[in-house]
């Protein structure tokens, strides 16, 4: 199926590119999420004649994650959870967990944002955790899990 994208994918293209995917991918995904219209003659053509509103709305949303990032950047959660005496936790801390802590915080971070490298955390400690804010921009986080009796 041809589509034209309305905003960046990652391994897809760029916003304004008309690229060929599976018929599953483009239906059940990429338009009811906004990404993307199919490549109709109309389509296209309302595309072009909105192309730099478009693009305007995309590069506020940019800057708004750029902002949004440099605040986050080298911040430290702190999040205690029970754990035993080997300081392994009961349980783990999750992607939710972390969003929200960061929202008690201030911050409007979804858990699908949050990117965590070795999976869930399941010991005390420090540990990096990336949150991606926007296809290009991505904040670097410390977690510090605090493990209680």
């Amino acid at each position: 199926m041809q589509i034209i994208l309305m905003e960046k994918v990652v391994n897809l293209g760029q916003l304004g590119d008309v690229v060929k995917v599976k018929n599953g991918y483009a239906r059940n995904f990429l338009i009811p999420q906004g990404m993307a219209k199919r490549a109709t003659s109309a389509n296209m053509a309302e595309f072009e004649a909105r192309r730099a509103e478009i693009e305007a709305a995309d590069k506020a949303k940019l800057a708004d994650a750029q902002a949004r990032g440099e605040k986050l950047a080298g911040l430290t959660v702190q999040i205690t959870q029970k754990a035993g005496v080997d300081g392994r936790l009961f349980g783990s801390v999750t992607n939710a967990d972390i969003a929200t802590a960061l929202a008690a915080l201030g911050f409007e971070i979804e858990k699908s944002q949050v990117r965590m490298a070795e999976g869930h955390l399941k010991n005390v400690g420090d540990h990096p955790v990336s949150i991606q804010l926007h296809t290009d921009v991505a904040a670097d986080i410390t977690v510090s899990v605090l493990g209680e009796q």
